[in-house]
This record gives C-alpha cells, structure tokens and sequence, in this order.
C-alpha cells in the first residue's frame, strides 16, 4: 500500500469513527487505538506534506492563526424568523399558512431552537470549503478553519450524499462544555462569560483555531439545500443529514416532531416549556415550519423572514433567591450601574449570580432591602433583571437598599443630571474604569480596528499609569511598547502595525471612535457628510447641528460640550498630529449628484447590493435614506420579498416604485 493509499484509508476510517463517537454515540473503538491511528496518520502526513488536506482529521486540533475573516455572500439569504409568544398568535400564523398555501392539510416540522450562533457550511466536492455566519443576512464571515475544529461537523461527505451540499445550524456550547470552559477561565483569573451563547459568537471569531478547539463547541443542523438531490420536505432533509453524519434533533427523544394541527402543536410547545431545563444545551423556544418543500414556495416570504415558518419563544424562566448585595460598575461614559449579587441560581440553563437593576429610580420602584428573596428572570433569555420581591419573606429589619452616593472606583461624588435617569461620575479624566473603557471602544473593530491591543493590554497600560486617552497609545513608540511586561517583539509588531493601519481608517470611523456621548456610528456617518472636516463639526452651532438628520437637542449638546473642553481639544491635536483622518475622503470616481434631493425608502433583498450597499450607493450619488414611507418620500426602492406594509403606504401616497434595476440605471452602475 502505498503512503497516499494508507492515509486516505485512515482518513476515511477516522471519519467514520468521529461520526459513530460524537453524533451517533455508538463508538466502534476505544479511545487508544483512536489516537493510535490518529498518530499514524498525523506522522504520514508530517513524511508526505504534499498529502495535505485542511478537512483531514488531523486538522480538528486547529493550528495557525486567522488574521482576518474573509467576507462571502450568502447563496440564499439567511433570514431571520418571526417571534410568537402566544398560543393565540399560533392560531394565527397556522391559519395564515392554511390561507397562503390554499389548502388545510398541512403538515408541521417543529424542532427546538437551540440558543446559539447560526452557521452556513458549503460543501463542494463532497468536502467542506466554507462555514459563514450570519452577518447581515445578505453576507456573513468565513470562519472555516474554526469550524472544522468542531468534532461532530463532517469535514467530508460519505458516499451517497451529495457532492455540492449547503448546511445551515447552530453553533452552541453544551452546558458541560460551557461549565468546564468557564471554570478554566476562573482557574487562570479570567472572567468567565455571561451565557453559552456569546461565548459560542466569541468563540467562533477567535483567530486561533487551537484555542476555539480546545473549547469544545457542537452544532445542530437545521436546514439543507442541493440542487443534485432537492428535498421534498424539510423532514425528509433532516432524515437524510442525520443518514450522512450530522448531528440533528432526533425525533426519537422529542426534540423535534412532525405534527398536523395547531392543538399537536401547542401540546409540542406545552410540554418542551416543562421540559427544557432537561436538556443538556440551551433552548429558546421551538421552530414551527411548513414541512412540504413546495407548499413552502407557494407561500413565499416577506423582505425579512419566510411566510411558512416562526419562532415559538418560550416565556421568560424565572426563579426566587436572595439579594446579598448591590455593587455599582462605572462605563466609559461615567454611567453607573447598579448590579444586584444573588445566591446562585440555574435560570434557562445558565447559573445567574448578578442581575442588573438599572439605575436608583427601579431600586425604589422595587423597593429593594438587602435579604430580600426577588424573582429574576432574563430578559429575552439573555441579560438578568429583577423584577419583584417576595414581600413574605422579606427578614426582619432588612436595610433598604440606597443608592451609592460616591463613584466606587475612584470616591468621586456622583452627579444626576437634569431629565436622565442615571447616575454619573464626573471625573473622566483619572477614573480607571472610564479610561479603559474608552480605549476599549476608540480600539474596537467597529471604530479604530486595531486589533494588535486587547482589553488586557488596555487594562496593563492603564493600571501602570502609561495611557490616560487614546493619543497616549500612540505615544509610546517602539520603545514604549517594549517596556510592557510580558509584551513579545511579535506582540510589539503587531500593536505598531495595528496603530499604523489605524491612520487610514476613514473620517467618520475617526468620530464615532472618539467616544462622544450620543454618537453612535449612525450619527457620526451623517455629522462627517454634513461637516466635512472636524474643525467645521467643533466650530458648529447647535442650530447647524439640528440641522443634521437624526441630531436632536439631547445629541447636538453633547457635541459642542466635548469640542468645548481644553482636554479634548488637545486630544485631538494630538491624534492628528499622529495622522489620524479628520477630514472626509474626497468622492469617489463613480459617485454623483443625480439623486440630490431624492428621498429613498428602501425594502427587500436585492441581488447587486447588500442592504447596507445600496444605502450607501443612494448616499454617494447625492439621495436620502429615510427609515419608513411618508408623504415625503420619492421613491421605494424595492427587492425581492418587499414588505406588504411599505408597499401598501407607498401605494396609498402615490410614493413612486423603483426595482434594482432601475436604480442601476439611474446611478450609471449597470455591469
């Protein structure tokens, strides 16, 4: 046998071996001869590197950094669903689909929704190529090398399935997994995360596959597509991913079911609602679809989520335990929030010990005493909050929970400004905490993308006294960055090389990294387009600034206090002296005037531009984008899928219709 034949042999009899162990839980070998083979194959491939193959079995350890992840469009969007809390909103939907679909006999998939991250797996050739999250629906990131990692998602097809097959699931953590990564953590003084789910996002966009490996993430398939073998029904795909090695919910435990009418249905929904807090990973609620492929197209879909299908949420899991104590965190605003301590305690599969109360007016409103039992729950199955007590059970002269009254980080006497609801700390300039976090978000990918710092690194310079604002990270130097404890010649490189490349991030990125209160990126965007350069913004009016959509009293205040305080004043002739961009690019080539004065609304899934892109087009060619449909608006740029609402109110104002394809030719972008 030769060198090539013995390692795909091996190959395929690892494969097969993962598949029996990790989906269908019937290992046919012990764990030692595993890694013997394993070995064998990972000696013939280190002899005979010309073997390679990045879906070898070799590879499920991870190795090798990503630096970025590459953006791929979506073959089919990936939609989201409509939500329902209710049995009566049920009743709706099944009779809407009854209606849409012309018929009452109807057949329903319904299968647990697993709270995790959705993933696209692209298989071509019978092996995997591409593994895209969600992104906007339109486009999503490659984050292959990762998902290969994940022991129960076939790197390659068997025989009998399909050569060219898109798989769509969900990344999620097992609670055991999720247990033992947290205690890691704990064990090595790291935070541990809040829920399975952010840590499976978190997770998955690591750019060291050795450490997403490590963390043991799984998934459950839940939709399949191929053009080689259409399915005819969505039962009938799950059959066949389970038959070729994906892990799927089986219907032999319940975990999905196919049922024929609204009251099989809702005693699918009662029961699982008992039931959850039995199943070893999270669970949201349950997805309700048409089965039958064909009705599912006659039925269509709208711009944001198909007709054919919903999402049952479960209600809120609430649970009592005591209050021990309220601590108070301090963000990079100088925002205080107050956090409730709890007794641990299991809630939607994650052990809650903290839950926010909000600011001092929900402390009253609750009248909170230290002692108190108070009945939390998580608000959209995420973030804890309290939202009661149990005034029976409340001990005897229990002290009333008041508000602090002096910042706990740096004793500063607390200020309550006029018309808000929290509490702030006025000391921006030596307060640890909103130092660090506005490096953190001046850092951010979204803002300044400097990705060779992380938020230990922030917390290090800080602690040391070496970074007090932004500009100081610049100031450091080669020299500075080498005197960092712990801070390689590689880690230096690359914290240089991240500022480096920061200077050419683009004008409004520069503002909405800047941290003023208000200016999200939305707002920095439209002040960059009406302010072309940063000394026009800081020499604004507050009437110029109401001039700028989406700018009211509250925003355009808190734009000329920043540009009016000495310190930010310098701050920014320092970042500029570093060559950040404060002034905005000049056009580009293709863009134009010929929409000026042009307002848009615009709907639906569109094939040349994603919903972003066709935005920003309207804008480069001198056009507004407005949120909804008024007697204001010009023209509804309309995709497939349009939303029934948009349409109706535009046709009912007389607002003119515009396809893709017209735009297209408005704009001269017709290639």
């Amino acid at each position: 046998m030769t060198p090539f034949e013995r390692i795909d042999q091996l190959r395929r009899e690892l494969h097969e071996h993962n598949r029996r162990y990790y989906v269908a839980d019937q290992p046919s070998i012990s764990d030692a001869e595993f890694d013997r083979l394993l070995r064998e194959l990972r000696d013939l491939e280190s002899a005979h590197p010309e073997y390679a193959d990045p879906n070898s079995p070799t590879q499920r350890v991870g190795g090798g950094l990503v630096k970025n992840f590459e953006q791929v469009a979506h073959r089919r969007p990936m939609l989201s669903l409509a939500n329902t809390y209710s049995f009566d909103e049920l009743d709706e939907f099944v009779q809407r689909a009854h209606d849409l679909a012309a018929t009452t006999a109807l057949e329903w998939s319904a299968e647990l929704k697993f709270d995790g991250v959705a993933i696209s797996l692209w298989y071509a050739g019978g092996t995997l190529q591409r593994a895209l999250t969600r992104g906007d629906g339109i486009q999503g990131d490659d984050v292959v090398a990762n998902v290969r990692t994940i022991q129960g998602i076939p790197l390659v097809l068997p025989p009998g399935a399909p050569h060219d097959l898109e798989v769509r699931g969900e990344i999620v953590f097992l609670h055991r997994d999720f247990e033992a990564l947290n205690a890691r953590r704990s064990s090595e003084g790291q935070d541990e995360f809040a829920n399975p789910r952010n840590a499976a996002s978190g997770t998955l966009k690591m750019q060291d596959s050795t450490e997403v490996a490590q963390r043991r993430l799984s998934m459950f398939a839940y939709g399949a597509y191929s053009d080689e073998q259409p399915f005819a029904a969505h039962s009938q795909a799950m059959d066949a991913l389970a038959q070729w090695g994906f892990p799927v919910a089986p219907r032999a435990e319940r975990w999905s079911a196919l049922c024929r009418s609204a009251a099989e249905l809702k005693d699918y929904l009662t029961y699982w609602d008992s039931e959850r807090q039995r199943l070893p990973v999270a669970t949201d609620g349950v997805v309700i679809k048409v089965d039958r492929v064909e009705q599912q197209q006659r039925m269509g879909m709208t711009a944001k989520s198909p007709r054919w299908a919903m999402a049952y949420k479960f209600n809120a899991e609430q649970a009592c335990t005591p209050l021990r104590e309220v601590i108070y965190q301090v963000g990079r605003t100088g925002a205080i929030t107050p956090v409730a301590v709890l007794d641990p305690v299991w809630i939607s599969g994650t052990q809650v010990q903290r839950a926010s109360v909000h600011n001092a007016d929900q402390i009253a409103k609750l009248d909170l005493h230290f002692g108190d039992w108070v009945w939390v729950e998580k608000g959209g199955e995420i973030i804890p909050k309290i939202t009661a007590v149990d005034l029976a059970r409340r001990p005897n002269a229990a002290l009333r929970v008041t508000f602090a009254t002096n910042c706990p980080d740096c004793g500063t006497l607390l200020e309550r400004r006029d018309g808000e609801a929290q509490h702030f700390c006025p000391n921006r300039g030596t307060c640890p905490p909103q130092i660090k976090g506005r490096i953190e978000h001046f850092i951010h990918r979204r803002a300044m993308d400097i990705d060779g710092i992380g938020t230990e690194t922030v917390d290090r310079l800080v602690d040391l006294g070496w970074v007090h604002t932004p500009a100081d990270l610049y100031d450091l130097g080669p020299e500075g960055w080498s005197r960092l404890d712990k801070f390689k010649e590689k880690s230096v490189a690359n914290a240089l090389a991240s500022l480096e490349a920061s200077t050419i991030v683009p004008y409004e990125r520069v503002l909405f990294a800047l941290g003023i209160r208000h200016v999200g990126e939305t707002v920095a965007k439209k002040l960059a387009k009406a302010f072309d350069r940063i000394e026009a913004l800081a020499a604004a009016s507050t009437e110029d600034l109401l001039n700028v959509p989406d700018v009211g009293p509250q925003i355009a205040e808190s734009i000329t206090s920043w540009f009016a305080d000495p310190a930010n004043q310098d701050e920014l002739r320092r970042l500029a002296e570093h060559g950040l961009q404060f002034e905005r690019a000049a056009p580009t080539s293709d863009a134009s005037d010929v929409l000026q004065g042009k307002s848009f609304v615009v709907s639906g899934v569109f094939t040349h531009f994603s919903r972003d892109g066709i935005k920003d087009a309207i804008e480069q060619h001198g056009g507004r984008v407005a949120s909804s449909v008024s007697s204001k608006t010009n023209y509804l740029l309309a995709g497939e899928g349009v939303g029934p609402s948009k349409r109706a109110k535009a046709e009912s104002l007389g607002v003119t219709w515009l396809t893709e394809e017209e735009f297209r030719a408005w704009i001269g972008s017709t290639n």
